[in-house]
Parts: C-alpha cells; sequence; structure tokens
C-alpha cells in the first residue's frame, strides 16, 4: 500500500553532491578530532561527575540518572579500548570492580541496565583480552566483569516473572517488583533483551537468562496484529495493546533491531523468520517515498506522519539484510534533515517539513552516524563520511562547553541542556571513530598474526576476534565466537552439576538447580514461595501509567483504536 506525499518535501539528494574523496591522512586527522572530543567529554565527567550516573555539563556537576552504577564508566569502558587506550582501560575495569554495587535499594529501568550496564560489562569483559588484562583460566567462560554482568542481569529476573512472560519496565534491585508498578510498558522494553542475555546463558551455562529472553520474543510475537504490526505499549500481565500506534521509532526500534541480530549472533532462523514478517507488513503499510509513518496497528491507516530520530538507525539495520537501495534512498531523506538543522530533531513534521512542538532537541544521539557507519562499510561511498564531518562539526560547534557536551534543548535556536546522557561516549562517538576507521578490528580488519586474533577457551582451542562483532542497541560490541567457544564447555560443567546436585538430592534425582528466573515453558505468575522475595511493600512507590525507557510521544498516542492529545 503507498500513498503519495501531499506536500513537496525538502531532500537533499546524495547523489547530486559533490562528493568529497577523503584520504587516509585526513581520516587519520579527523579520528585525531573525535579522540580530543571524546577525552574532553571523559575527562569532565572523571573531574565533576564520578561516581554520579551522568554528567551537567552545563553546571559542571553530576547525577544519578538510571539506578547509581556510575553509568557513564560503564558505558565509555569499550569506547576507552576502541580508541586504543588499554591502560585506562584497566584501570576503570579494576575501579568499577571495586565500586559498583547491584545489592542497592534503587527502582531501575529493566531495559536501560541490561543495554548500557549488562552490555557494556559483557564488552568489556569480551575485550579484556585485547586490553592485556590478567585473564582468568578459561577465559571468555569466566572472569570478574562477566560476573559483575551477570549479578546486573540476574537483579532484572524477578521482573520477567509475569503470566506472559513480558517483563515488567522497572525493578528494584534489593527487593524486586513493586505490587504498585504499572504492567503497561513499551515494545522495546519487551523485545530487547536477547543479545545480552543470550551471551550471558552461552557464557556462563546458566539458561535461565536466554530462556527469560526468549520466552518474552515468543509472547510478543504472538501478539501481533491481523496484518503482522506491532503497537507502541503493551500490558505486559493482560496481552493488550494499549498504545497501537505501529512504527519503527521510540518504544518499538530497538525489538526489531534485536531480531536481526539476535539471529546472526545466535544464527537463529526463527528470529529472522520473525524479523521479515514484520518487515514485509512494514514496507507495505509504513513506508511512503522512503519515509516510515506510524500507523494504526490494525488497520494501518497513517496516525502520525513524522519521521523520529531514533528511526535513523534503521537504513544501518536494513544493509545488514542486503538491501541497500532501500537503506541509501531512506538515509538520503534522513540526513537532509540533519543537514536543515545541524542535528536530528526527536520529532520531524514530513508534510511540514520542521520541527514538532515539544520535541524539537537533540540530545546528542548516534543513529544517524550508526546508519552511516554500516553504509560506507557496504559501500565504500565517502558521503557518508562527509556526514561523519558534518556530525563532527556541528558537535563541537553548537554543543560543547568547558565542562563537556551538552544536549540541545532546541535545535531552532541551538539552546542548551544540562545534560550529557552516557550514550553518547558509549554510542555517537564510537560509532564516529569507527565510520572513520574502516580497518579497525571491530570490523574484521588486520591479518593473522598482527593481534588480531586470540586464544580462548580451556586450553586455549579457541579463536576469538575474528570479526563478526555484532553491537548491542547500545553499541556495545559481542563476539559471537565467544558463545561458541564458551558453549561446549558450559554444558559439559552443567552435565557435571547436575550429577553432583542429583547425589545431594533425596532419592538421588538430579536437580537443574534454576532457582533463579522464568521457566522455559508458560506459566500463570512467580514460583511459588518466591512472591515475597519481589516485590515491595504495598503503596511504598507510586509510578506512572506508562512505563517505557525512551520519551513518550509528543503529540498524539492511539489508545485503544483512538487518537488523543497531550492535554485530552
Amino acid at each position: 500500500m503507498r500513498a503519495p506525499v501531499l506536500v513537496t518535501l525538502f531532500v537533499w539528494v546524495l547523489s547530486d553532491a559533490t562528493t568529497r574523496h577523503f584520504s587516509e591522512e585526513e581520516m587519520a586527522a579527523v579520528r585525531q578530532r573525535i579522540k580530543s572530543m571524546f577525552y574532553h567529554a571523559y575527562n569532565s565527567y572523571l573531574d565533576n561527575a564520578f561516581p554520579y550516573d551522568e554528567l551537567r555539563p552545563l553546571t559542571c556537576d553530576g547525577h544519578d540518572t538510571w539506578g547509581s552504577f556510575s553509568l557513564t564508566l560503564i558505558d565509555a569502558l569499550d569506547t576507552l579500548l576502541v580508541l586504543g587506550n588499554q591502560t585506562e582501560f584497566q584501570r576503570v575495569a579494576s575501579l568499577l570492580q571495586d565500586t559498583v554495587d547491584f545489592d542497592i535499594d534503587v527502582n531501575a529501568s529493566v531495559f536501560e541496565t541490561n543495554i548500557r550496564v549488562v552490555g557494556g560489562l559483557l564488552s568489556a569483559h569480551l575485550l579484556a583480552g585485547r586490553a592485556k588484562m590478567e585473564l582468568e583460566p578459561g577465559w571468555p567462560c569466566s572472569g570478574p566483569l562477566l560476573r559483575m554482568a551477570e549479578e546486573a542481569a540476574r537483579k532484572l529476573l524477578p521482573a520477567f516473572q509475569t503470566p506472559t512472560g513480558m517483563p515488567y519496565g522497572t525493578v528494584n534491585l534489593l527487593r524486586g517488583v513493586s505490587p504498585t508498578e504499572t504492567p503497561v510498558t513499551c515494545t522495546a522494553g519487551v523485545g530487547t533483551f536477547i543479545l545480552e542475555f543470550a551471551t550471558l546463558s552461552r557464557l556462563t551455562g546458566d539458561e535461565a537468562f536466554e530462556d527469560a529472553a526468549r520466552r518474552a520474543l515468543m509472547a510478543l510475537w504472538r501478539t501481533r496484529s491481523n496484518i503482522e504490526l506491532v503497537g507502541n505499549h503493551i500490558d505486559v500481565l493482560s496481552k493488550k495493546w494499549v498504545a497501537q500506534d505501529a512504527g519503527i521509532g521510540a518504544g518499538v526500534d530497538s525489538y526489531f533491531e534485536y531480531l536481526v541480530k539476535g539471529a546472526i549472533l545466535l544464527q537463529d532462523e526463527e528470529l529472522l523468520h520473525m524479523f521479515l514478517e514484520y518487515d514485509r507488513a512494514i514496507q507495505n503499510f509504513t513506508r511512503f517515498d522512503d519515509w516510515y509513518l506510524w500507523v494504526q496497528m490494525h488497520k494501518g491507516t497513517v496516525s502520525m506522519p513524522v519521521f523520529q530520530s531514533l528511526e535513523a538507525f534503521w537504513p544501518g539495520l536494513q544493509s545488514l539484510l542486503g538491501n541497500l537501495d532501500s537503506a541509501v534512498r531512506t538515509f538520503q531523506n534522513y540526513y537532509s534533515v540533519w543537514r536543515q538543522f545541524g542535528g536530528l530533531p526527536e520529532f520531524y513534521s514530513i508534510p511540514q517539513g520542521y520541527t514538532v512542538d515539544k520535541r524539537e532537541g537533540y540530545p546528542l544521539r548516534p543513529e544517524l552516524i550508526e546508519s552511516a557507519m554500516y553504509l560506507f562499510r557496504a559501500t565504500g561511498d565517502h558521503t557518508y563520511l562527509q556526514l561523519g564531518l558534518d556530525a563532527l562539526e556541528s558537535i563541537e560547534k553548537i554543543t560543547k562547553t568547558p565542562c563537556g557536551y551538552a544536549s540541545v534543548k532546541d535545535l531552532r535556536d541551538h539552546q542548551l541542556d544540562n545534560r550529557m546522557e552516557s550514550f553518547f561516549l558509549a554510542e555517537t562517538i564510537k560509532y564516529l571513530y569507527l565510520l572513520f576507521d574502516p580497518a579497525h578490528f571491530l570490523h574484521g580488519g588486520g591479518a593473522e598474526g598482527d593481534g588480531s586474533w586470540e586464544e580462548g577457551g580451556e586450553g586455549g582451542g579457541c579463536v576469538l576476534g575474528a570479526g563478526g562483532f555484532i553491537f548491542n542497541t547500545e553499541a556495545h560490541p559481542l563476539d559471537p565466537a565467544a558463545l561458541h567457544c564458551c558453549g561446549r564447555h558450559a554444558r559439559d560443567r552443567q552435565e557435571l552439576r547436575d550429577v553432583l546436585l542429583g547425589l545431594m538430592q533425596p532419592g538421588g534425582q538430579p536437580d537443574r538447580g534454576r532457582s533463579e528466573g522464568p521457566p522455559p515453558g508458560p506459566s500463570e505468575g512467580p514460583p511459588p514461595g518466591q512472591s515475597e522475595s519481589i516485590v515491595l511493600k504495598p503503596g511504598e512507590r507510586k509510578t506512572p501509567l506508562l512505563s517505557c525507557p525512551v520519551q513518550p510521544f509528543s503529540a498524539r498516542l492511539a489508545v485503544l483504536g483512538q487518537v488523543f492529545s497531550d492535554d485530552a
């Protein structure tokens, strides 16, 4: 189904522009500028904000945002190694082991804790060999950063103990899910766990994590509409769609991303099949002149003709599937918006060709740079390097402060906001640097014998780092080889554990010992005897109506099929 766009759009066509060719020397010079940008932000955080989660660059202080984890330090850890700083990577990895405590009375976003904390620690663990850290025997199947990641993820498992297997949006790290917690969360908050949780299960041998992620994915898959679309917010207890806008942006984006990347990481045909079914519907109902609009999930009628900055990951995802023609055309549209404002506003009205009221900001998001990295890797077209240089210039000119880089409150007049999100160091700078370093080991660069490959596993029987890294949605790279390396040893350890535990059980029957997390099959609720351990006292904390890891929609939501404005 196609419909013409009724107004003339401001579209800057890449093929009509004079493409500058960047020499190796010029690319190296840009990389040095990106390093300087990173260290200005990173040192400002250390000097003014640590141990708080994030830096406030206008007041030169810090604040906790997602759970009091020193989040920026965790998120930036693997970026240090990407930039080649082994010494600081080693120092920070040791510092985090000594200072971060997950046994705290904090209400944390399940989604954000997973992608930033669990993902960041897993990535750092898998890169520890390249950082010349002292490795435990059997690495990467063991190690202190892996144990930290496992501890953080285990704190999230109570959120998955629902009748459907779909997780609550928030969990208290000390006491579990509040009885007053809203059951309404966004689609991405249900479907964005398979990369981290499957990696944990394959490295540690504890299947509870991957089981939880897969059960949530399958429950979400079964709730799709008759036209193969999913909405934006769902009740995780009743499986009823509360917000029925279907699209590829805020609240949904990383669900689709994880189906594709999960299929690649795990070589899982079922996940790929699920995405391809969705993609057919997305192309049929939401794509208009290489933009992607928001439509009603059951009818396919347009509910919001807007582009959201979070959608800019889509061309990069399409390139992973080989859909380059479509990816390039969509990227052209998104790049035209960047050139119009010097950044991507959170919401952009496609018919009006301008920002949407109250969504004019740019919080230094990475998604367009991320797509440029993938498309440059796929095509070699230096136009994508020009976007990278444009982004660097814009960020330096508009957002740099004496204490770091500030989010843009309003792209129309470049007012700044007093926040530097941790993803600026985890994603934006990392993707920008990797865009200008096509020979980087994360792209599979290097040759045998130059240190690009590593030995791992018990007895050094595994080859790691041979290319094919998969980035989670917070740009933390995961090495698929490590999963296969540890899987064999994990199975052996589990079989031995079953035998030993079986000798200790009455009657000598083996016990899988999986007391944490949801069972692999359907469940009607939390396991017996665990309800007291995962709840807060009644009335101890009030929660908002919706729980979602991203900003809410700006003007309209289709709730139970009806459209309401913010002030309705």
